[in-house]
């Protein structure tokens, strides 16, 4: 089905944190949400399609020689260059539209010197605003328009061993109603009420029993700093917390954050965990480790000999290093167990390793696709990203948007109405009568979601946001 794409529109929404949100090398206060419309025409329709994204510090260039104010620019640079590409194309099909838009910022960011991860962060949200677009259009779900390949996906063009294969062929029947939330427990989190120091008196939880108590959740990302010290104490306390609230009955995964130089030295301190008395009965809940090297050597050629000696290496996937289209390929290759999935590196990207690890799947093994997030928040990103994944059948995604910000009161009251309207099973209405997220039972209902074009079950009006 033909698509022409006309003109694109940015806004950008200041937003701040509940409280600081520290991972790896940075510590998140405020961002700007940077939300994109794109007018297009699909089959002769005529249609809109919006996506959004938050954008946070050091996340798509993860070097400690810059400051925000300095890799915000580069962010812009990256999607503004996207959609000059993207606008005025005309593609015979959607996948043959988002071929030539990674193809040609990958050949341009090449020529620039831009990191392949950043580079895509500006492909990724052009190709959101399209598919939610081109789903409108067309009048079908996302995850429907995905199994009947609607968008005309040829996956064997990106990697061969997918000859013969359609997403009907790899992809779950139909998508799922409802996803675990896996709650973050960033490196700064109060972990009891004791270790409040200043309580925020926004109606929401705060310390992490707080919020096992109140969401009933049992799945948990914790976040390591490659401090040996600093980890053992703080994993020594994670487990007491965790086996009193829950029981003993969770799961959690562990999220190295590119603090270990390679995968020797991630492996002694994996070890040192389990020696320790106080941290060991910890590692039998990890169902796998996150990106525990650094980006620039997780994919060296030497892992594969580190990962060959290890007997007893717990399950390790990908996450910044997955860039590319053939990153996952090349870390499955060198002994990974499989990579996450962002809607910020690629929705297209995610289905086609989803697929990629599904063929594997059925020729022997366990091969995973997380769920991971970026802080995302509706009344968008937040959506979108979860439509994607309950159509991966991703069971356990990563959730922390609404626990560093105070759910969606920032935003005007029209959208926050339209939230409560049209996902009612995501969301409710807070006491204090912004819309928060709906977790029960440690788990999100997405059947609104799934059912809505792209995850949106309406077009928010942005118009009077600031122009980017």
């Amino acid at each position: 089905m033909k698509i022409s794409v006309k003109t694109f529109e940015f806004r950008v929404f200041p937003m701040e944190t509940r409280f600081p949100f520290q991972y790896g090398i940075a510590s998140m206060t405020e961002l700007p949400h940077l939300f994109v419309r794109v007018n297009l025409e699909v089959g002769g329709t005529v249609a809109t399609g919006i996506a959004s994204e938050g954008l946070p510090p050091k996340w798509f260039t993860k070097s400690p020689d810059t400051i925000f104010e300095q890799d915000l620019p580069a962010m812009r640079e990256m999607i503004d260059h996207a959609a000059e590409i993207a606008t005025g194309f005309s593609g015979e099909s959607f996948f043959d539209t988002w071929q030539h838009l990674y193809r040609e910022q990958a050949k341009w960011a090449t020529l620039k010197g831009h990191p392949p991860l950043l580079a895509n962060l500006g492909v990724s949200l052009v190709e959101r605003a399209l598919l939610d677009g081109f789903c409108r259009a067309v009048e079908r779900p996302f995850s429907d328009a995905l199994r009947s390949n609607d968008f005309e996906i040829r996956a064997e063009e990106v990697d061969p061993v997918l000859a013969g294969f359609s997403p009907a062929d790899l992809l779950p029947e139909k998508p799922l109603s409802k996803v675990i939330a896996r709650h973050t427990i960033g490196l700064g989190d109060p972990l009891t009420d004791a270790d409040v120091e200043e309580p925020l008196g926004d109606g929401l939880p705060h310390s992490l029993e707080q919020s096992v108590r109140s969401y009933g959740l049992r799945y948990f990302k914790i976040k390591i700093c490659g401090d040996m010290e600093r980890d053992l104490d703080r994993l020594a306390k994670i487990r007491e917390v965790l086996n009193r609230e829950t029981n003993g009955d969770y799961r959690a995964t562990f999220d190295g954050n590119e603090q270990f130089k390679d995968m020797d030295s991630f492996r002694e301190h994996w070890e040192k965990y389990g020696e320790d008395s106080a941290v060991s009965s910890l590692l039998d809940h990890i169902i796998f480790v996150e990106q525990p090297v650094h980006r620039d050597h997780a994919l060296d050629k030497g892992v594969i000999a580190s990962l060959k000696r290890w007997e007893k290496k717990p399950p390790l996937i990908i996450d910044e290093s997955d860039s590319e289209m053939c990153s996952c390929p090349r870390a499955l290759e060198l002994g990974y167990n499989g990579t996450s999935h962002k809607n910020c590196k690629g929705v297209l990207k995610g289905a086609i390793n989803a697929m990629r690890l599904e063929q594997r799947r059925r020729e022997g093994g366990e091969w995973i696709l997380s769920g991971e997030d970026l802080a995302n928040v509706g009344p968008v990103a937040l959506l979108q990203d979860l439509a994607v994944m309950a159509s991966l059948g991703v069971t356990h995604v990563e959730r922390n948007g609404h626990h560093y910000f105070q759910g969606l009161s920032a935003f005007p009251a029209e959208m926050q109405e339209g939230v409560l309207t049209n996902h009612s099973d995501l969301y409710r209405r807070h006491e204090q009568g912004f819309p928060t997220l709906e977790i029960a039972g440690g788990e999100l209902h997405v059947g609104s979601v799934v059912n809505a074009p792209f995850g949106v079950g309406w077009m928010p009006d942005v118009s009077g946001f600031d122009a980017w």
